[in-house]
């Protein structure tokens, strides 16, 4: 498991991990309905409420947020996709308890009182950690935790959306950004587990099983591609208005920019009560209204504050959710504002999908997802490519125009957290020591110089590990001999004190730990320090990195 190659035992793991995730999601869901049936007559139905109780409802929501994270800790309310993001970069994955619980209290709390955001966010979060859990309580290896976690991550997924092809390439495209094969599998493995967990309690529907066959053909391709144009146009200021909320309030207390939100959620949730909650109440409303362009255009003003709002003060919850509500909220207001530029029948709730489709894939970067997200949400393959252009094309004027780039690379740079390694470090990183280590060693307690020289000489495809004891503990020295380049052929005998390693570390520590002598040896344990396994030398890593070979 050390290795970055396709393991039975991972593999395994991702199934019962994923399992755990999606069950832990499935929790988290039901708490919110729970929740929401003591005040709401439906499910995510903000209008049975009263004007003034919708002002207060989020304001008492952000309470209990700020009561409960005052019990915990305020710097443990981070949570969501970024953090997820910089905690696989920067800890492979593990994330602290306190966020955790945090994450799910507060996810629920925000969700049941009409804050504009998404159960992904919080799905992604209960399922990294989960699975990071897990693999760091075995000791895995962190290279393995990492995939690992990525496997909850899309259990997490599967579970919220019953999409376990959109939750694979999700993982792929987002979380992890690249495509491997030992990867891949284990990733694939978790999302259907979480699939099939959540269909056994939920039902096989999708979300969005609710919108009529698509009728576009050729004829519909232009007014498609300027669709996409203008979602390219609307993601970019989304994102970029929603990372100068972040640059210009994170100095602010978490109390105050909790409070903030709450007022201008029900603030707008007093006018827009269709605005208020996840995504299903706006599209629900969005496509029953049509053909009124200014109410329409309304709702969308008030969904894209609440949502940037909501995310950019740093309440918990999801983003993914909002973005396709927004999304098929403009795709139905650009279908009406094209009626009246370009001939022709336009069926609103088509729009609507693609709107969807466009804003995701420009809003994240992520086209491949955004695609099969809206594929397998609506059960509908006929509208691939339709969807394939409205995405191309809002992609491309975000990108091009706007210089765009994932909303959750951007949250992280403006908030000053790591998300990225260099070359080195990140290829290091996928080889756990164990996978590369070396076992065959003579070990010698406090020899003296002469016996050195002798088991070096006679031990020629054997390290000698030299181990004195000290007050305070043991050190170890790895020796071997020093060959002069030029002069007479004398050898000396060279002892690189040596650097404990876990066995749970990664060719990126021992890099480290040896990058600035550029010679020498680490030794790997397990569990004790003076409990050794094997040891790394620099020239392995060296030559990893030249030849590709792990072992010399």
């Amino acid at each position: 498991m050390a290795l970055p190659k396709t393991s039975w035992q991972l593999c395994l793991l991702a199934i019962l991990g994923g399992a755990v995730s999606a069950l832990l999601v499935i929790v988290f869901t039901l708490s919110i309905d729970l929740l929401q049936q003591f005040y709401l007559t439906k499910l995510g139905d903000y209008t049975s409420l009263s004007g003034i109780s919708r002002l207060l409802l989020p304001i008492i929501g952000v309470c209990a947020i700020l009561l409960f994270a005052w019990l915990t800790g305020y710097h443990y309310l981070r949570a969501g996709i970024p953090f997820v993001l910089h905690r696989l970069k920067v800890s492979y994955g593990i994330i602290p308890f306190k966020n955790t619980l945090n994450q799910f209290v507060g996810g629920v709390i925000a969700l049941s009182t009409g804050f504009s955001l998404g159960k992904e966010g919080p799905a992604v979060h209960l399922g990294a950690a989960c699975c990071g859990y897990l693999g760091s309580k075995l000791h895995l290896p962190f290279n393995s935790i990492r995939t690992l976690a990525a496997c909850g991550v899309a259990a997490g997924i599967a579970a919220c959306f019953n999409t376990p092809v959109a939750a694979v390439i999700f993982v792929m495209e987002v979380i992890l950004r690249e495509y491997k094969v030992h990867m891949f599998i284990p990733v694939m493995l978790a999302a259907i587990v979480g699939s099939m967990i959540t269909q056994s309690f939920f039902g096989p529907s999708h979300g969005l099983e609710f919108f009529s066959n698509v009728s576009l053909g050729p004829e519909h391709y232009l007014p498609l591609i300027l669709l996409g144009a203008l979602l390219g146009c609307l993601a970019s200021a989304f994102n970029h208005q929603l990372v100068l909320i972040i640059k210009h309030f994170q100095r602010w207390h978490i109390v105050t920019r909790l409070l903030i939100a709450a007022v201008i959620t029900g603030t707008l949730g007093y006018f827009a009560p269709y605005a208020m909650g996840i995504d299903s109440s706006a599209i629900s409303f969005s496509l029953a209204n049509q053909d009124q362009l200014s109410v329409l255009f309304l709702l969308l003003l008030a969904k894209f504050l609440m949502t940037i709002f909501a995310i950019g003060l740093g309440v918990p919850g999801g983003i993914v959710g909002p973005i396709l509500g927004i999304g098929a909220i403009a795709g139905t207001c650009g279908a009406l504002m094209i009626m009246n530029v370009l001939p022709g029948e336009y069926a609103a709730s088509d729009f609507a999908l693609m709107g969807m489709a466009g804003f995701m894939a420009a809003t994240l970067n992520a086209p491949l997802a955004a695609l099969l997200a809206v594929v397998e949400l609506s059960n509908q393959v006929e509208l691939i490519v339709p969807a394939m252009l409205s995405i191309a094309s809002s992609c491309l004027v975000a990108g091009q125009f706007f210089r765009n780039r994932s909303v959750f690379l951007m949250q992280l740079d403006v908030l000053k957290l790591s998300y990225r390694k260099p070359p080195i470090e990140s290829s290091l990183q996928k080889i756990g020591v164990t996978g590369a280590m070396k076992t065959e060693f003579d070990l010698l307690e406090n020899p003296p110089p002469e016996a050195i020289a002798r088991v070096l000489t006679s031990a020629k495809n054997k390290a000698l590990i030299i181990k004195k004891p000290r007050q305070t503990g043991c050190e170890y020295y790895f020796a071997e001999f020093n060959t002069p380049n030029q002069g007479p052929p004398a050898e000396t005998v060279v002892k690189h004190k040596m650097t404990p390693l876990s066995s749970q570390e990664t060719l990126a520590e021992a890099y480290q730990a040896l990058g600035e002598q550029r010679c020498g040896a680490v030794y790997i344990y397990h569990r004790t320090e003076d409990n050794i396994l094997g040891y790394i030398t620099f020239e392995q890593i060296r030559r990893y990195l030249l030849e590709g070979k792990l072992r010399s």
